[in-house]
């Protein structure tokens, strides 16, 4: 165990070479934070605190309340490290480790030219100046941007399932140092990392902090990702059901990245179907759910929690009770075919996957949407289109007329456009379920999508980042 202690009014990269030359000298970091009465303190000892307690390196943060000699003492840690500016000075420390044979180490920790400052940035919200909101759709559809907010309290107690593949997320910040002398390779040094719930999880996550009452059942392996992902979904007040796959590990994908790009995506899963007696498990716990469900999200990443029967099942099921459903069923590195969940409200694909489940690689994308609205029988279909915003193809007015209309992309200096699609989806659909037609249901999703790829990692969007970005448009 290492031991460091300070003030950290604000942590900077040489904080972060410190604690990382700690973090590698033992094997679990604790951080004892000064309190507000020590000589130097700038910045209340709650944000204090909260910034070094958001580093991946330190395994636990906490408010020093005595001199670190009498907590070393008492706690008696392998190794205390301070900067190498105290090497020459004297060190009350020194004392208390030596009387219990620890070591007092100084060290600067090596040279980094990354700021943590600015990876921290990343991982938050906005202010998202970078939107840019179309005026033209709203008038075409009869709504304001500022009448939006009237949608955004209806949201709140819809009663929704999610049922889909979890995914645990974790982003590697790494320094590059250049280039391999023995072969053509980028060679990179990881400072810190954060870890966050995706897939079918995220979209929970999302309709949470839309204000949804959420439930969410979902497949996972007997292992550490599982446990963060509970953690982190309690967190978000997200009520869940894990049923475990012994055959199977929790996916786990990990995104390296420097200087704001991702250099490597490495993925650890398993893709075969879940087994006839896990599906028999699944569907059961689907139809206990089902009477207490408003709104059913089919979040499908293609990694076998979603067989065919099960979906066929879950389908009939839900329609018997009139329960409005909605499908996003991914293709990144897997297949997928969106055309398989059929009657839902919503679907919304890429225009890969769209084509995907038609097998039709030349069609535009108006006719393609609409023979996959016919292919699937769905209400409405939303084909995402990237940085080019999306398509909505879906019935306009009483006369049920299909119409399509454009949107481009709001965030137009996206910073991690991973989960994009996810969000959009949970919004569009619990808007919705909200009572708004399709156009306010898909510019709220398209707000929501812009929120979400502003920052970096998975984060649920909140219908308070949704209302603050109708606010900074209107004043």
């Amino acid at each position: 165990m290492a031991f460091v202690s300070g003030n950290f009014n604000v942590v900077h990269p040489g904080h972060l070479r410190l604690l990382k030359f700690a973090a590698e000298a033992g094997e679990f970091l604790v951080v004892g934070v000064n309190p507000d009465s020590t000589p130097g303190v700038a910045v209340p000892l709650a944000l204090r605190l909260e910034g070094i307690q958001s580093l991946g390196i330190v395994d636990y943060a906490f408010a020093l309340r005595e001199p670190p000699e009498c907590f070393i003492a008492e706690l008696k840690p392998d190794i205390v490290v301070k900067g190498r500016e105290h090497a020459e000075r004297h060190n009350p420390e020194l004392a208390a480790v030596e009387a219990y044979g620890g070591r007092l180490l100084f060290s600067s920790g090596e040279v980094r030219f990354a700021s943590l400052d600015l990876l921290q940035r990343e991982y938050t919200s906005g202010p998202f100046w970078t939107l840019i909101k179309p005026k033209d759709f709203p008038r075409r559809h009869g709504f304001t941007i500022e009448g939006l907010k009237a949608v955004l309290p209806h949201m709140r107690g819809i009663r929704v399932l999610v049922v889909g593949d979890l995914i645990v997320d974790t982003y590697i910040d790494c320094d590059a140092l250049g280039m391999s002398q023995e072969d053509p390779t980028i060679v990179v040094t990881p400072i810190d990392h954060k870890t966050f719930v995706g897939g079918a999880a995220i979209v929970a996550a999302h309709a949470r902090g839309l204000g949804a009452e959420v439930r969410y059942i979902t497949v996972a392996g007997r292992d550490d990702q599982a446990g963060f992902a509970r953690s982190a979904l309690a967190r978000h007040g997200v009520a869940t059901e894990f049923l475990v796959d012994e055959t199977r590990p929790t996916t786990h994908k990990q995104r390296y990245r420097a200087a704001g790009k991702t250099l490597l995506r490495v993925n650890h899963l398993r893709q075969h179907a879940i087994d006839a007696d896990i599906r028999s498990q699944v569907l059961d716990r689907i139809e206990q759910a089902l009477p207490h469900t408003d709104l059913l999200l089919f979040s499908d990443f293609n990694y076998g929690c979603l067989p065919q029967p099960l979906v066929d099942a879950v389908v009939e099921l839900a329609s018997e009770r009139g329960i409005m459903m909605a499908a996003d069923s991914q293709a990144s590195s897997q297949l997928s075919d969106i055309s398989r969940f059929r009657g839902m409200t919503l679907i919304t694909p890429t225009e890969r996957e769209a084509r995907l489940a038609l097998r039709d690689f030349e069609s535009g994308l108006t006719v393609l949407a609409n023979r996959l609205r016919a292919a699937c029988g769905a209400r409405n279909v939303v084909v995402t289109l990237g940085a080019d915003g999306m398509l909505v193809h879906a019935p306009n007015g009483s006369d049920g007329a299909l119409m399509d209309d454009r949107l481009p992309a709001f965030n137009t200096a996206p910073k991690d456009p991973a989960g994009a699609g996810d969000s959009l989806f949970t919004a569009t659909a619990l808007a919705l379920a909200a009572g708004a037609d399709i156009w306010r249901a898909s510019y709220i999703g398209a707000l929501a999508a812009a929120c979400q790829v502003g920052r970096v990692g998975n984060l649920p969007v909140t219908a308070a980042d949704i209302e603050a970005e109708i606010d900074a448009d209107t004043a």
